[in-house]
């Protein structure tokens, strides 16, 4: 089989590269230029793509990097900043997932006459009568499956996850075994356009104006202030110029329009139900109860969904829960915790 493997730099994706070639593949690496601002988080450097291209040289195999960041920055940078400006939380890296490594990229590989593309993600995927599905990695504390739940039957038809049976600790140690520069090297945790020196305050400044916002509690007194309503998210608790020795508060509510954050008690962000705009199943409409993850480590909590023809989903709590933030991932599992059943974006 031919196989173009998605080479950010990091020890998984070289990993991954290595254990298709000890199968017979012919593999090709690839590392896809996105952002070519400055980063120094990872995923985008200068140094991640060396760190792919030496790993790909000491596998004995090609390696070519695609520019795609003409559409990195129309389907994830622009995205991200209107979200921040109309007050909703979104998540870029779902969208690079989503737009570039599993759209652009796999329309590159055919036209390529490549048979697969392989990443290093930690998460697994198989087919049953059902159709292709995709599933939790073997290490939780590292399974990535909730970021890529956008992958449809046509797209998981076409990949292939190699190390999603290894724990991180395998990964390295057969980095290591292989003497594979990136064998040590840390994983990526932030985004990759946003720099740890100035943030998402400067990365933003630079493209929409920042206003400051009032803080108000759940009566509508004033109580603190913000530099940049704009940077403000649901549940948010420090930096919002709260006075110290008081009660925690929370972020309740953002209205960018009016420049006013409201602040309440961690109960005030509890609710019975969420909606979710744009569901899709991984594989076909599923009935009944599900367990259902809001963050990229959260726990899977059970709820009831509702999903209505339109992709307009309601859950149900068991219990109240922490209410999303707008622009937030919900991805559902199957009851085992194990298999992505579908997923959508909370509004």
């Amino acid at each position: 089989m031919n196989v173009l493997v998605a080479m950010s730099g990091g020890v998984d994706s070289s990993v991954a590269a290595a254990l298709l070639v000890e199968q017979g593949h012919e593999v090709v690496g690839v590392t896809l230029k996105l952002w070519g601002g400055e980063s120094d988080s990872g995923c985008c450097s200068v140094s991640d793509v060396d760190d792919a291209r030496r790993a790909a040289q000491q596998l004995g195999i090609d390696h070519v990097v695609f520019n795609f960041a003409e559409d990195f920055s129309a389907r994830v940078v622009e995205p991200y900043v209107r979200d921040h400006a109309r007050g909703v939380t979104p998540n870029p890296c779902i969208e690079c997932n989503r737009h570039l490594k599993f759209d652009r990229l796999l329309r590159r590989a055919d036209q390529l006459g490549f048979d697969a593309v392989a990443t290093g993600h930690h998460a697994r995927i198989g087919r049953d009568d059902a159709g292709w599905w995709l599933a939790r990695g073997a290490d939780r504390a590292k399974d990535q499956s909730y970021v890529l739940h956008p992958l449809d039957q046509a797209a998981l038809a076409r990949v292939v996850m190699p190390v999603g049976e290894l724990t991180k600790a395998d990964v390295r140690r057969r980095a290591a075994a292989l003497g594979l520069r990136t064998a040590a090297k840390p994983d990526s945790q932030d985004v990759c356009f946003i720099t740890s020196v100035g943030g998402r305050a400067v990365f933003l400044g630079d493209r929409i104006p920042l206003r400051a916002g009032q803080v108000v509690d759940t009566a509508g007194r004033p109580v603190g202030a913000v530099g940049a309503v704009e940077l403000v998210t649901l549940g948010q608790r420090r930096g919002l110029g709260l006075p110290g020795g008081t009660e925690a508060r929370y972020v309740v509510d953002v209205d960018v329009a009016a420049a006013v954050v409201t602040v309440g008690s961690p109960q005030d962000l509890l609710v019975g139900h969420q909606a979710v705009r744009g569901w899709a199943w991984t594989a076909g409409a599923r009935t009944g109860r599900v367990l259902v993850q809001c963050s990229a480590h959260g726990p899977a909590v059970p709820a009831v969904l509702d999903v209505g023809d339109d992709g307009v989903a309601v859950l149900h709590w068991d219990g109240a829960q922490r209410r999303v933030a707008a622009g937030q991932a919900v991805v559902a599992y199957d009851l085992a915790d194990e298999r992505v059943l579908g997923g959508g974006t909370a509004t």
